[in-house]
């Protein structure tokens, strides 16, 4: 049960929602082959000892929707990082005529989400999925990076998926009434961005974590929606 009610509900998402043809990969992009793929595993496995657990770190859409096997999940803060609407998206919730918006972990601040420890064993198959689904761009739109986060049962490292500032995807600094606008008036073949936001705060609320600016975005979103 939530805590809070939010203003954005089922009800205003499903006005979103319009059946959009998959326009299918930009045909000028540039995509990782199989050799960038295996430098990138190199490197973090280089970075984390066998040993140790592999973690992931999820602050969006991978709450609600990990599609990975995992044997546990920790509520976790990562600090020097947070929430931010700075991906652009020309496909899945968004058209190159209407581009979307999706969020990634942006420098400053700090973000509490869920930290997933996937099961044993054929880690490196496991990360190559993880990274062949995340990172598909050059320059890629995410960087993957280790990050050292704070749990109630202790420290952990967990692999996460920030935004490339230098990437083509990069939205730089938007205003509070562009963020709400896209969201409240875009969508794609995977669905809406309200469906995306709804989505995300709700699953949030559920494990006890308040992201207050997200809860305004939502307000916000919902007075859009509602006034159209």
């Amino acid at each position: 049960m939530l805590a809070r009610t939010m203003s954005l509900t089922e009800e205003l998402v499903a006005r979103c929602f319009r059946t959009v043809e998959d326009a299918g990969p930009d045909p000028a992009a540039t995509h990782l082959d199989d050799r960038d793929y295996e430098e990138m595993l190199d490197l973090f496995e280089a970075q984390l000892p066998a040993s140790e657990p592999l973690w992931l770190f999820g602050y969006g859409s991978l709450i609600w929707k990990p599609e990975i096997e995992h044997v546990e999940e920790r509520v976790a803060l990562a600090r020097g990082w947070h929430r931010s609407f700075c991906m652009n998206m020309t496909r899945w919730r968004g058209t190159r005529e209407s581009p979307g918006l999706m969020m990634a972990l942006d420098r400053g601040g700090q973000c509490k989400g869920v930290a997933f420890r996937l099961t044993d064993g054929d880690r490196r198959h496991k990360l190559d999925r993880l990274l062949r689904r995340e990172v598909t761009l050059k320059p890629t739109s995410y960087h993957p990076r280790l990050l050292n986060l704070v749990s109630d049962k202790g420290p952990l490292k967990a692999l996460a998926f920030v935004i490339n500032r230098k990437g083509t995807t990069y939205t730089g600094p938007l205003s509070e009434g562009e963020v709400v606008e896209r969201l409240a008036t875009c969508c794609g073949h995977w669905g809406s961005g309200a469906d995306y936001l709804y989505n995300t705060v709700k699953n949030l609320e559920a494990r006890g974590i308040h992201d207050s600016h997200l809860w305004r975005l939502q307000e916000l979103v919902a007075a859009r929606i509602a006034a159209s």
